[in-house]
């Protein structure tokens, strides 16, 4: 059995997409076995310009081979972007143009990955898995602002989308909330395996315990809180219309730190110049070693989706980080992100995105408590929905 796994992200890489696909190919190759083959296409890592590591352009671990292409030097701009996934998928196609599988699996939140999954498999007359972590062209009919720019690319994104989905043999949502836009491709089949907890945030909770038994602690931490946010700094988590007003109006009681990179960082920047914010940090991306350390180190952990009407049917890879830690979580979401909030996830401050008043009002209003999340964590386990994910890929060509 051969399988072809699309991944634009892989380890060494940090961020979602990374860190969901790596360990799930390593599942899906231990339950394929050694007489199957599992070869991988992913790029360099590239998530984040300031953050550089250089990994094996070809790899072998057992029966998985790992191809990592070389892109570009981007700053995560759209056009750069643009840049970077032709050479993705041009050296894809070059590599796998030879060699014959049984199923192609991709895993795509913008969505040509997933059309490249689709042409390769559509070529060789093979099953197609996609894994499905956004809506594409949901996402960009809120972020495109040009009218002319829009009316001249949405009709070609929309025509890819449906030759993409239409030819799937089953489609993996990671959010509930998209499934009314894809029941319309009912020759798929359909699952909804979510993010998950990776091992190193479970073996952080039980190193925890070890320092601290109490499940939960009233003492109020000493001011200013610190209020950490780490991960992509992009439109689409709207950081520069939540972060620089609420910093303002908090005040020296709380203390903002923003770790990563992205595309809307200037914009960040420049929010903060511009209203004289002295309370807020922003640290350039880190391992997840480190970022364990930092967050640690927290009082709160924060996390904002812009207020666009796609992201109303995301769910976050991030409320399965944050979870893991006995911190209060302040989360400015909307939709199916903020339903999931309040029915899985305790001690949890929740606002509509970019409603300053709000997420000031209820910080300033709440009492101080860190809880742990036991059952959450060992329901959303990744190890745990790595295995049934994995096979369910592997029951398409059984």
């Amino acid at each position: 059995m051969n399988i072809l796994y699309l991944s634009f992200y892989f380890e060494p890489d940090l961020c979602a997409g990374s860190f969901r696909n790596s360990p799930l190919a390593k599942e899906l190759s231990k339950q394929a076995g050694n007489n199957s083959v599992i070869e991988v296409v992913t790029s360099q890592p590239n998530r984040y310009n300031t953050f550089k590591v250089k990994a094996e352009a070809r790899e072998t671990i057992g029966n998985m081979t790992i191809h990592r292409i070389q892109l570009p030097e981007h700053k995560s701009g759209m056009l750069d972007q643009v840049h970077s996934f032709k050479t993705y998928f041009s050296q894809a196609l070059e590599i796998t143009k030879n060699r014959k599988y049984d199923l192609v699996f991709a895993s795509s939140s913008r969505l040509f990955t997933a059309y490249l999954g689709c042409v390769i498999a559509r070529k060789q007359r093979i099953p197609l898995y996609l894994d499905i972590r956004d809506i594409f062209v949901d996402t960009m009919e809120d972020v495109l602002k040009n009218r002319w720019l829009k009316t001249a690319v949405m009709p070609f994104l929309k025509l890819v989308e449906r030759r993409t989905f239409g030819y799937a043999h089953h489609i993996n949502l990671i959010s509930e909330g998209f499934k009314p836009y894809f029941a319309k491709y009912s020759q798929a089949g359909f699952s909804y395996f979510t993010n998950g907890i990776d091992d190193i945030f479970l073996s952080n909770k039980v190193a925890r315990e070890d320092e601290e038994p109490e499940t939960i602690k009233q003492d109020t931490p000493k001011r200013p809180f610190t209020i950490t946010y780490a991960g992509n700094i992009g439109e689409g988590q709207g950081l520069h219309k939540i972060v620089p007003q609420a910093a303002k109006r908090l005040g020296d009681k709380y203390q903002f730190r923003v770790v990563g990179d992205g595309g809307a960082k200037v914009l960040l920047e420049d929010e903060l110049q511009q209203l004289q914010v002295t309370n807020v940090e922003i640290l350039p991306p880190v391992s997840r070693e480190r970022l364990l350390e930092i967050y640690n180190e927290s009082d709160f952990l924060f996390l904002h989706l812009n207020n666009y009407e796609a992201f109303k049917k995301v769910l976050p890879s991030k409320i399965f980080e944050l979870a893991t830690f006995d911190k209060p979580i302040i989360a400015g979401v909307g939709g199916y992100a903020n339903q999931f909030l309040r029915e899985n996830v305790s001690n949890v401050i929740l606002f509509d995105p970019c409603d300053v008043d709000a997420m000031v009002t209820q910080l300033e209003g709440y009492d101080y408590v860190n809880e742990e999340r036991g059952e959450f964590m060992e329901r959303f386990s990744r190890k745990n929905i790595n295995k049934k994910m994995a096979e369910s890929i592997l029951r398409l060509v059984k």
